[in-house]
């Protein structure tokens, strides 16, 4: 008992070293060879899971796996992926007993939304089971056992828990407004139009609002912005950055005269529903160019309401 006791205080007390800076290895942007070690991060638009390689180091069952929640609490420098943690969202310390591994959270863990969580300990009991010794992985919240919505325990969990979530599981529907901006009817200025659209609550706010975008307006009276047949190939955020890129669809714009009104639809619709103070549009992952020969897509742009309509003009 006491040498059970006393193994169970040396995960406890490695898992506090977890916000130490202790280093860890890490191959960053690399995928895990066949056989090779791996860590789980969530893409940008927080959909799904990216798998990465990761350098697992010899050592003690406790040092692995101290090493790996410290890699996976961290924040990267990837604008393709980041960790799975959100903010506030720690782990306190684990405990391992007969191949279990029980990790305790935060408090803040019940404010993640359902898909988020469930990313989260995908990702973890996937990353950890790479860990000979660790078998299977329990939550716990505040010394709680973490349940379901009904109240009922969710228990000790393997890899293959996870695949009842493959599918519509993670596909949450939601209602919200969204504020985008068109051309108006004499095709020379941006006019916001409010819509009400009912979304996969795991797309990103900044996805939303292109996508709609590219549907087009949904009042009379106003003009599209984008080409419709353009493809998204990706839209992220880092520091407080959008990134969008779009595929050659969008530079076959015959929807305005002014390409300015297309750019700037785009910029001014996210900064003002989204989280960011800036965008960068590229092309097939290319920005340095200009757009339609005469916006120059080099550098994030910031918004701008020169080229909004003024609705008070003439009164």
């Amino acid at each position: 008992m006491k040498e059970k006791r006393r193994h169970r205080m040396m995960v406890y007390a490695l898992c506090i070293l977890l916000c130490m800076g202790i280093p860890a290895g890490c191959s960053k942007g690399k995928k895990p060879v066949k056989g090779g070690s791996f860590m789980y991060y969530v893409n940008t638009e927080g959909t799904s899971l990216v798998k990465e390689a990761f350098e697992l180091k010899s050592g003690t069952t406790e040092e692995k796996v101290r090493d790996i929640l410290q890699v996976m609490m961290k924040e990267t420098d990837s604008i393709d992926y980041k960790s799975v943690f959100p903010k506030g969202v720690r782990v306190t310390n684990c405990y391992l007993e007969n191949e279990r591994l029980d990790v305790h959270f935060t408090r803040n863990y019940k404010k993640m939304k359902p898909a988020e969580e469930v990313l989260l300990r995908a990702a973890i009991v996937q990353t950890l089971e790479q860990i000979r010794q660790i078998e299977y992985v329990g939550f716990f919240v505040e010394n709680q056992p973490l349940a379901d919505s009904a109240g009922n325990e969710i228990g000790y969990m393997g890899r293959e828990y996870f695949l009842q979530y493959k599918g519509s599981s993670l596909h949450l529907y939601q209602l919200g407004d969204l504020k985008l901006y068109f051309v108006n009817e004499n095709g020379d200025k941006l006019v916001q139009e409010e819509v009400s659209v009912r979304y996969n609550s795991n797309i990103s706010t900044e996805r939303l609002i292109i996508d709609q975008l590219i549907k087009g307006p949904a009042g009379d009276g106003l003009q599209p912005v984008i080409p419709p047949e353009t493809k998204v190939i990706g839209v992220s955020v880092k520091d407080a950055v959008c990134y969008v890129n779009l595929d050659e669809g969008f530079l076959n714009n015959t929807c305005v005269t002014d390409p300015q009104l297309t750019v700037y639809a785009i910029v001014n619709s996210i900064v003002d529903g989204g989280a960011c103070s800036q965008v960068q549009i590229s092309v097939n992952g290319e920005s340095n160019l200009e757009y339609m020969g005469s916006v120059n897509l080099s550098k994030p742009l910031s918004r701008d309401q020169d080229f909004v309509e003024d609705i008070n003009k003439g009164e």
